[in-house]
């Protein structure tokens, strides 16, 4: 990554985003300004973080490309409808390659300036006085730099928990620098082991939770954030232990299935830890994210993906969450399963809706998922059935042993599902994707996947690193297989 080049116009570009304090109003570019100088206030220092939150909602929010869609296309829940736009398709078939647009340069780009906007505020982080503020600015600063690797090191490089090689693979760059250091604009680093990402990644949110504020309004890092993250941190580390205790930390109740329709329609935030916020006073500006699954109107449903009809048959009846799911789309006299999330706020269909980035249900899974890897099957049960209580309106339940293991990641697929899960799922598990032989239409007909299988271990779980990364840095090595 050439630093100097993001770093050199990051910071003027994100400002412009999210100011309304008069102080960012004069901002001159910063080819033209200095940080030393600009970061003077508490509320500069404010405006400089929702820079780096930004970044995030670029990355997650993309209309065509977002993380928010993207890892649920390369997994096993939703399937290409033929009579949509066939976005995506080279991702959906694995076909990607290191020198095509899209997902791969935007995710590369995006979380890079994240962390390049964070490492700013870090760097001149002294210029505050000492007190609950500066600590406030800097942990959100902090969770949001290691956010932006884990992202990262997750799509572009191995889980630790993905295979025996995982921690001494390749990870990606670790960019940082030290409380008041700018750090050096120029250099070409080498790739870090995975086992090194993962350890700063979490010293930086570890660090973090010590210091963020426990509200810090919508769209933006709390104390429940971090120990959230945490948790899913933890969990794809292999710390499992860890992992409870953090899920321990987070004191956002869950969505009860009324509310948890609500919150796909921005009505409610109930049960939202992380979250990318739209500005609902200029909602055109920003993307549309459900338009990676749809686009709708009063005549028809666009659908680009439909849940995959094994998958969606697979959910109990007495589920809450079918609902929440899926509603029948009808383009060109044919109906689909198409996503009902993301589809739009209360009475839209255009897709624009604040970004899920972690739920409390994920949290109460990633608790359930380590206590049954440390053998603490009664544990395990009882935080499942925390969850299933509010979903159901009635199960079986009592599972031990493998059943139980299965009834965990089955309610993770359901309650995560189309929010950028999935994929990752499978990849840390050392899992295979496979797909059903069934077609993209409602009752099971029409066109299956092209790809049926990616088998566990094979490269393409590893996105390539950007040809535009490679070609400027002489240090950057390149995924296998690419």
């Amino acid at each position: 990554m050439k630093n100097n080049i993001i770093k050199l116009s990051l910071l003027f570009l994100s400002f412009g985003f999210f100011a309304c304090d008069d102080e960012i109003n004069e901002l001159q570019p910063f080819t033209e300004g200095n940080p030393e100088t600009f970061f003077n206030s508490v509320a500069t220092f404010q405006n400089g973080v929702d820079g780096i939150y930004r970044q995030f909602f670029l990355c997650y929010a993309n209309s065509g490309s977002g993380l928010q869609g993207i890892p649920d296309i390369l997994s096993d829940n939703v399937i290409l409808v033929q009579t949509g736009r066939t976005s995506n398709e080279d991702y959906y078939d694995y076909r990607y390659v290191p020198n095509t647009g899209g997902a791969i340069p935007l995710y590369w780009s995006e979380l890079y300036e994240a962390v390049n906007a964070a490492n700013l505020v870090i760097g001149q982080i002294d210029n505050l006085a000492d007190g609950p503020e500066k600590d406030n600015i800097l942990g959100q600063a902090l969770a949001a730099r290691g956010l932006a690797h884990f992202d990262l090191a997750r799509i572009f490089a191995k889980i630790p928990t993905q295979s025996g090689d995982a921690n001494s693979s390749p990870g990606i760059v670790y960019v940082k620098v030290e409380d008041g250091d700018t750090g050096d604009p120029s250099f070409e680093p080498a790739r870090e082991p995975v086992a090194s990402n993962y350890s700063e990644m979490i010293d930086d949110l570890e660090r973090a939770s010590t210091l963020i504020g426990t509200d810090n309004g919508q769209g933006r890092l709390d104390r429940n954030s971090v120990f959230g993250i945490l948790s899913r941190l933890y969990l794809y580390n292999g710390e499992y232990a860890k992992a409870v205790t953090a899920a321990n930390q987070v004191t956002t109740p869950l969505a009860t299935a009324t509310e948890l329709e609500e919150v796909y329609t921005d009505a409610s935030e109930a049960g939202i830890v992380v979250k990318w916020a739209v500005n609902t006073t200029s909602e055109s500006n920003f993307p549309n994210v459900g338009v990676l699954y749809s686009q709708s109107n009063s005549d028809a449903t666009i659908s680009e993906y439909a849940i995959d009809l094994e998958f969606f048959s697979s959910v109990d009846p007495n589920d809450l969450r079918r609902n929440v799911m899926q509603f029948v789309g009808t383009n060109q006299g044919n109906d689909y399963n198409a996503v009902k999330k993301f589809l739009g706020e209360t009475g839209q269909v255009n897709g624009r809706v604040d970004i899920k980035v972690m739920r409390a249900a994920e949290v109460l899974l990633n608790k359930a998922e380590a206590q049954f890897e440390l053998g603490q099957e009664t544990a395990a049960l009882a935080t499942l059935d925390e969850l299933r209580d509010l979903r159901f309106t009635s199960y079986t339940g009592g599972e031990t042993g493998q059943a139980l293991e299965d009834a965990i990641q089955f309610n993770r697929r359901v309650e995560l599902s189309f929010e950028g899960h999935r994929f990752f799922d499978i990849k840390r598990r050392g899992e295979a994707v496979n797909r059903s032989a069934f077609g993209d239409i409602i009752d099971g007909s029409g066109t299956p996947a092209e790809v049926q299988t990616l088998a566990a271990g094979d490269f393409r779980f590893q996105l390539p690193i950007p040809i535009d990364e490679i070609n400027a840095n002489a240090n950057m090595e390149q995924n296998e297989g690419y």
